[in-house]
């Protein structure tokens, strides 16, 4: 019966309460759209990170762009090297250069791990010769509170314009690499005012004032995650966190003082985009690693890469791990160890072929290309 005074209803009248929802129209789906693959998508390294079966193993190399390369060096006899991490356009000419010569399956940004402690309130200087200086190191708990918020992240347009300058410069089936310095190691060079041995302040520190030290990972995680994010949105395809000096701790310690931090730094990013997480200088902290966060783990050559992949799980990707003085040997000695290294995979889906640190200097061109050669060789699948 409808309202008051109104007439009753038709016969065979459905009340739209009772009439089933229409489908929803093919052109109009009821679920979000996925976006749309890209060329990249389907690219050798990309189809590893996911740990899809690959026609062969992918290969790059970090630090694939440095003074061995003789076109690296006449740049570097124009430009200073932080000269040339802030100039988008030379930077990428670098990289692109390199990718070319050497027919690698991935780029990674040309750039450094510490210009982000710049906006941070650090000193930063690279001395010729003697590497990274920062001359206001954090020594005392109460340094801490200069560390300031990465909050705005126009200070380092540069590296940004970079991400998209070698994207646009590369060919579309490969993927751009960007990356960041893990908390602990940029910890380390706050602290100790450059590079170390046996890293005594940072430990002291750690061990003596824990809430400072917490504090300045909290800030400096945070800062890592905003970072990588603004690389994803400037058109990296990936993002690797280095821990270049994690392996001075033990395992407990790294559990304490370094976990939730390196979780925090990548958790963001984890939600986007693949990650390599690389730490070298100790294999007992791989199993950590792997709980902290990846979706690949980049391991040294300190370990085999068959038992450092059961350490980590089967159920990540896998990066390395040749020992990047074997480049200085012959060629036939290059060949043989990457074929070591690529029997210990055994075919696996997951893994990514690249050193177990960065090229040497002192490498011979000749030596590198023979690498990239055999991989592509030795890694095909039947």
């Amino acid at each position: 019966m409808g309202p008051a005074g109104s007439p009753p209803f038709p016969a065979g009248y459905t009340s739209p309460m009772d009439t089933p929802p229409t489908p929803p129209s093919p052109s109009r789906p009821s679920h979000p759209v996925s976006p749309p693959r890209r060329p990249w998508d389907d690219s050798l390294f990309l189809r590893a990170c996911r740990r899809e079966a690959v026609p062969r193993t992918p290969v790059w190399l970090m630090r694939q762009a440095g003074r061995y390369l003789p076109e690296y060096r006449q740049v570097r006899g124009r430009v200073a090297f932080m000269e040339l991490c802030k100039t988008p356009s030379l930077a990428a000419e670098v990289m692109l250069s390199t990718v070319d010569r050497l027919g690698v399956d991935a780029a990674i940004i040309f750039s450094d791990l510490l210009p982000i402690l710049e906006p941070m309130g650090l000193d930063l200087e690279f001395a010729a010769g003697e590497g990274p200086v920062i001359h206001n190191p954090v020594r005392e708990a109460g340094d801490v509170a200069r560390i300031r918020e990465l909050d705005d992240l126009d200070p380092l347009a540069f590296v940004f314009d970079c991400v998209r300058a070698t994207r646009a410069g590369l060919d579309e089936t490969l993927p751009v690499i960007g990356f960041a310095g893990a908390p602990f190691t940029l910890a380390g060079y706050c602290i100790e005012g450059g590079t170390s041995k046996a890293w005594l302040h940072t430990k002291s520190l750690m061990y003596r004032e824990p809430a400072a030290w917490h504090d300045l990972m909290d800030r400096l995680a945070r800062g890592v995650s905003r970072y990588l994010l603004a690389q994803l949105d400037a058109g990296a395809q990936c993002v690797q966190l280095f821990d270049s000096w994690v392996g001075c701790l033990g395992p407990e310690d790294y559990r304490r003082y370094v976990l939730p931090h390196s979780r925090t730094a990548m958790a963001a990013a984890l939600e986007r985009a693949p990650v390599v997480h690389f730490a070298t200088g100790n294999p007992s902290l791989l199993p950590l690693l792997a709980e902290a966060g990846g979706t690949v783990i980049g391991v040294d050559w300190r370990i085999g890469l068959d038992e450092a992949w059961r350490a980590i799980g089967h159920d990540r990707a896998i990066q390395g791990n040749l020992d990047p003085a074997v480049l200085l040997a012959d060629r036939a000695t290059v060949r043989r160890r990457a074929g070591d290294v690529l029997a210990a995979a055994a075919g696996r889906p997951g893994h990514i072929f690249n050193l177990g640190h960065g090229v040497h200097p002192q490498t011979p061109v000749e030596n590198v290309l023979e690498l990239i050669a055999a991989v592509k060789e030795l890694g095909t699948r039947a």
